[in-house]
């Protein structure tokens, strides 16, 4: 839209020129004008965008209510509610049609304006040509060459005006976009020491004295919690919604800050490290793991280190080999790897899913292992074959099961 802005200023300015070239008297005339349509083309553009803005405010319900209808038609039908539905309707949709038409008619109130100066201007270019005339003489040519450029002034000045109220418009879009970018509040990831080489070596895991709040004035989340888990255990963390389960994980992974204590893997305090290696090293396992939409080989290997043979080797260890192959064009390994698995992995079930993730901490070698509630979702199946996969494959990782029940635990 701003080319557009652009190239209509430009021929506007290039015509007033030309009519200023062949008539140098009409200035007398255009710097009036001037003024005139500033303050037009400002009143317009104030009202325009708050219609704008209407209108998608009250667009916004129809949408709504189209979607909830077209959802519940069987209930709709069931309860013969047609036409209420069909009378709420109505009322959303005469409701945005007035801003619609309120809209319409300014532009149509713009348009009679920006006619009568194009009328004024015509005028004033044929009177002062006559005037010119008379006083010192002036060539035919130009004066037919600044009534023919006078003429094309109207539509020059309308579709200016519609072109920078539209590209404003746009704009809005932008700024909104900035301020959500600027304004979300960052993780500040400066300092912090380097992990030694090969960290973690074995998985042992210590907590000492953590409490955690998550804004100040805050009961604590975790207060003064100590406890150790031996390389290559299985620790159970079971207990009630809201009793800091989550929270041991969010401070082992440095999402939240903590107030005071220390937590040690294998004997390195990882508050005192940079939270972007300390999460590089662990792995964990959500309720509803994150998928990217993209590839196989994205969502395993996202750092890119390992070959297609490594990656087929995690993909069969996790039981998730033909379900990839599947996914892929013909018999070659490198299509089935490249295959999409659709919006947030849509073509993967939430158990499929839940493998994925094991087998990418697989891939990677994890020590420290974390599931959250990971088999909540699953069916039965589904959640034996993850407890399978899990003993067989990360013998020796250490591996914390958060759960509500204790019997989601017993397995492990």
């Amino acid at each position: 839209m701003l080319n557009i802005v652009l190239a209509q200023g430009v021929a506007l300015m290039g015509t007033l020129v030309v009519t200023s070239y062949g008539l140098p008297w009409v200035l007398l005339l255009l710097i009036p004008l001037g003024f005139a349509y500033n303050s037009l083309q400002q009143y317009y553009r104030w009202t325009s965008r708050e219609l704008r803005r209407l209108g998608s405010i009250t667009l916004s319900p129809v949408y709504s209510h189209f979607t909830e209808t077209v959802t519940g038609l069987s209930v709709i039908h069931s309860f013969k509610a047609v036409s209420r539905f069909c009378q709420e309707n109505l009322h959303k949709l005469a409701v945005n049609q007035q801003a619609v038409f309120a809209s319409q008619a300014a532009a149509q109130w713009l348009n009679l304006r920006l006619q009568l100066m194009g009328v004024l201007l015509t005028s004033g270019v044929a009177f002062l040509a006559v005037v010119q005339h008379q006083v010192r003489g002036v060539s035919a040519g130009f004066v037919g060459l600044a009534l023919s450029y006078a003429l094309s002034v109207t539509s020059l000045l309308s579709s200016l005006v519609t072109s920078f109220t539209d590209t404003e418009k746009e704009m809005v879009s932008v700024e909104r976009a900035d301020q959500y970018i600027r304004g979300l509040e960052e993780e500040h990831l400066d300092g912090g020491i380097l992990p030694p080489f090969g960290w973690p070596f074995c998985g042992a895991i210590k907590f000492s004295g953590v409490t955690l709040r998550y804004r100040p004035g805050l009961p604590a989340a975790l207060r003064d919690v100590s406890f150790e888990a031996a390389k290559g255990s299985k620790v159970g963390i079971v207990g009630r919604t809201g009793a800091g389960k989550s929270t041991l994980l969010q401070a082992l992974f440095r999402l939240t800050p903590v107030e005071s204590g220390h937590i040690f893997i294998d004997g390195v305090d990882v508050l005192r490290m940079h939270p972007k290696e300390v999460r590089s090293r662990l792995a964990a396992i959500p309720q509803d793991p994150f998928v990217f939409s993209g590839s196989v080989r994205d969502n395993v290997d996202p750092r890119e280190l390992h070959s297609d043979a490594q990656i087929w080797q995690a993909l069969d260890r996790c039981q998730l080999g033909r379900t990839v192959r599947s996914l892929g064009s013909g018999s070659s390994v490198g299509s089935a790897l490249e295959a999409s698995l659709g919006p947030r992995g849509s073509l993967l079930s939430a158990g499929q899913r839940q493998l994925l993730a094991l087998a990418r901490a697989l891939l990677y070698k994890a020590r420290v292992l974390c599931l959250d509630e990971a088999t909540a979702g699953v069916d039965a199946e589904t959640d034996r074959a993850i407890q399978e996969t899990i003993r067989r494959t990360f013998q020796g990782t250490t591996i914390l099961v958060i759960a509500h029940r204790v019997e989601t635990v017993l397995d492990c």
